[in-house]
């Protein structure tokens, strides 16, 4: 009977101890649960809605929505794919989209007098890096026998566009124009592809108020075709070649329709790409939003640049409603890797940035840039003073913004605080362009000036 008192007298002693600990355990979690609350910035707006188009660096939108970063900071957000870019402008300003993965040269346009006004910003940018230009297997087994070739026999890269001006050149004088895509007037891609053109003597074609089609004097007659239309237009010989993000400049060595023949790291290395943009009116009548917003996308492009990441990011980007390309064809680039031609596959770990280098801040200088280039193919038809050029950037980028986020994201340790760069919002003065050209964003007019084809300020 004692036996039995003392076994009831011990099991119930147990059980209120395990009690008590379940409601300390509880209290704790409780207690924690509080503290993220307290950390969630009262939202004015939590249902939303953003565009993006098929390419691998829409991807912190995709990975800030699969991973919970979005929900995390109170926001439960709808991301849907959109047809072409105008229509993502458009939706934006008209308030059909929250927000919007957007080439960094349409909230620039928007603000600075080229195609429809809008007063749009960017308090994140996308990424750095990520494009390529690709042209046909015709036309690379002409550009071939320009190339210089390395000890083993492969093309030495970064290829420049002088192995590309005797075909075009042969082309002319057959009285066949030469023809190449771009995504976009305002797109990086455009810019980057003249400037490719340009550094060897090959004019890309100049715009006026009467031709915004950007072909006055041009030797390459440039086009828009949407990004996943690449390849296909290329196949049907409707273009001769391109330049666009990937994966669809991967998906030509996979479909064996074209060849790669330099990445946009090699025209201007680490350069800014795409933005996430927003109108200045939901900034002003949505702030915490906009903040919290900026953290989910800083915590993703963060996760996205942890290598043991990537093969996880490539099965999400994948997803048909996201990129929808195949697996095999995303790694090719999003793990590390590059292909040229079939089989020439090279390491370039830098190919897509997501977070390093301050990938996510939204530079003044990187903005002043993609002005330049307005300026310089008569985008912008009249000159302006240097101090335009930082004035009207800085109505459009919004590092206070993405500032107000990361300095949130250190108080709750979820990113160091030697990630927040020091800086007035300009890069230093840099030299990493395929010709050698050093641009500094304090002197935009010099840059302009400094080039042999294009408008004199």
């Amino acid at each position: 009977m004692k036996h039995v008192i003392k076994k009831v007298a011990f099991s119930f002693m147990a059980a209120m101890l395990l009690s008590a600990c379940g409601s300390k355990e509880k209290k704790a979690k409780e207690t924690a649960s509080e503290e993220v609350k307290a950390n969630v910035l009262e939202i004015e707006k939590p249902q939303l809605t953003f565009g993006f188009i098929k390419l691998t660096d829409m991807a912190p939108l995709a990975i800030a929505k699969e991973k919970g970063f979005f929900e995390e900071e109170g926001l439960y957000v709808s991301v849907e794919a959109q047809s072409n870019w105008k229509n993502v402008l458009d939706r934006v300003i008209d308030g059909q989209l929250d927000g919007s993965h957007m080439l960094a040269g349409q909230p620039i346009a928007a603000g600075a007098g080229f195609g429809r006004q809008a007063k749009l910003v960017t308090a994140f940018s996308m990424d750095l890096n990520g494009n390529g230009i690709t042209v046909s297997n015709d036309v690379w087994s002409k550009m071939k026998p320009n190339v210089p070739i390395d000890e083993n026999g492969k093309p030495v890269h970064p290829i420049k566009a002088d192995a590309l001006k005797p075909v075009v050149t042969e082309y002319k004088n057959s009285g066949k124009p030469f023809k190449m895509g771009m995504v976009f007037p305002v797109s990086t891609h455009n810019y980057e592809i003249r400037y490719w053109l340009a550094a060897a003597g090959i004019h890309p074609g100049m715009y006026t108020a009467e031709n915004v089609q950007g072909q006055i004097d041009a030797e390459v007659l440039l086009s828009v075709t949407p990004p996943p239309q690449m390849p296909a237009t290329l196949e049907s010989g409707t273009i001769y070649g391109y330049c666009v993000g990937e994966p669809w400049n991967q998906q030509a060595v996979f479909k064996g329709i074209g060849v790669p023949v330099v990445t946009n790291y090699d025209i201007w290395k680490n350069n800014p790409e795409k933005v996430f943009v927003m109108t200045e009116k939901f900034i002003e009548d949505n702030p915490n939003t906009a903040v919290a917003v900026t953290k989910a996308l800083i915590r993703a492009g963060k996760w996205l640049d942890d290598p043991a990441n990537r093969p996880e990011a490539v099965k999400i980007l994948s997803m048909s409603q996201y990129v929808g390309a195949p697996e095999e064809v995303l790694a090719n680039s999003m793990t590390g890797t590059f292909e040229f031609e079939k089989g020439d596959k090279r390491s370039m770990p830098d190919f897509n940035v997501f977070y390093k280098y301050n990938a996510t801040y939204p530079f003044y200088s990187d903005g002043i840039w993609f002005l330049t280039q307005m300026r310089r193919w008569g985008q912008i038809p009249e000159a302006k003073p240097a101090a335009w050029y930082e004035e009207t950037i800085k109505d459009i980028y919004r590092p206070d913004v993405w500032k107000k986020a990361a300095d949130l994201l250190v108080a709750e340790g979820k990113i160091p605080a030697t990630d927040v760069p020091t800086t007035d919002g300009y890069k230093p003065a840099t030299a990493d362009f395929i010709d050698g050209t050093t641009y500094d964003a304090k002197d935009p007019i010099g840059y302009i000036n400094s080039f042999a084809i294009g408008n004199k300020d």
